[in-house]
């Protein structure tokens, strides 16, 4: 099983969730986050003043899988949520050890 961690631009969260549904991918969570990679931030007006905002707004979609839909599941957020700019985001791929379901006790493929 694996962990697929993407960081993406907020405005392409329906794309990718719809993407991932069209894979057979059913469950998601999505965290709103703040950070910067190359962009280094930008700088912005707010009433005559010039400030740097050093984090940005992404959004984190985490989905827990079988490794036999990995490659799918990648492609399809790449496809989703590519704009060709600085900024579209990262992907990352981790191993999982072991799902538990609580309410049901079903541990791994059953649990996911």
């Amino acid at each position: 099983m694996k962990k697929i961690e993407a960081v993406i631009k907020p405005f392409k969260l329906d794309e990718v969730r719809e993407a991932l549904s069209e894979v057979g991918i059913t469950g998601l969570t999505v965290t709103e986050v703040k950070g910067f990679g190359r962009q280094k931030g930008h700088t912005e007006l707010y009433r005559g003043a010039e400030y740097v905002v050093d984090f940005l707004p992404k959004i984190k979609v985490e989905v827990v899988l079988g490794d036999d839909m990995v490659e799918q599941a990648v492609e399809a957020i790449v496809k989703a949520a590519h704009t060709g700019k600085i900024g579209d985001g990262k992907i990352f791929v981790i191993p999982v050890e072991q799902v538990v379901r609580i309410r049901t006790g079903e541990t791994n493929e059953a649990a996911i």
